[in-house]
């Protein structure tokens, strides 16, 4: 009966101690609706200007917020490449670009054609090309035009829309794809 009080107490003294270690270390465990409400860790984006050369392969969210040299880069490789002018491309299409990525499942950048547009690179478009339209979301830097080597742009369109995050356009004959940040719509 010693015996066995003994092994008693010892898986008591073992409970209690796996007890307290438990609690210690449970605020460490991260359980999975847990996760589900946090922001992801790392987010990237990769870019090939077609019209400057310039590559950007760059993680723009890290650790909950988003990296202010990476969004400086960002904004220089979407500039208007026509007066070098740079403005701020919205985070919404930053976030829209990078889920598209995703939705691609593609290792290759996304070729640039058009990214923000000054006002005035805008009406020059608009006045000698069909197709842009003369309150262009690029002129807020919330669009931009675009193609996937190793991607037919049927597919870039169809995931693009699928996503249900803004505006798609379908240019085929011009070879690219107009995803924007605005309303949901098609064309």
């Amino acid at each position: 009966m010693a015996v066995r009080q003994g092994v008693t107490r010892r898986a008591v003294f073992a409970l209690a101690s796996a007890a307290v270690t438990a609690v210690i270390v449970a605020p460490a465990i991260i359980r999975p609706a847990e996760a589900a409400r946090r922001p992801l860790e790392m987010r990237s984006l990769m870019l090939d200007n077609l019209h400057t050369g310039e590559r950007l392969n760059t993680v723009y969210w890290a650790d909950g917020h988003y990296v202010p040299e990476a969004l400086r880069r960002i904004n220089w490789v979407l500039r208007d490449h026509h007066s070098d002018e740079v403005h701020e491309i919205e985070p919404p299409l930053i976030e829209l670009l990078a889920r598209l990525h995703q939705r691609l499942a593609t290792r290759e950048p996304f070729q640039v054609l058009s990214g923000y547009r000054s006002p005035a690179t805008n009406a020059m478009l608009a006045a000698t090309t069909e197709g842009v339209a003369g309150n262009s979301l690029h002129i807020q830097g919330m669009a931009v035009d675009l193609r996937v080597p190793g991607r037919a742009l049927v597919k870039v369109h169809r995931a693009a829309m699928m996503m249900q995050a803004g505006g798609v356009g379908y240019y085929p004959r011009s070879d690219f794809v107009h995803v924007d940040a605005g309303r949901v719509r098609y064309w």
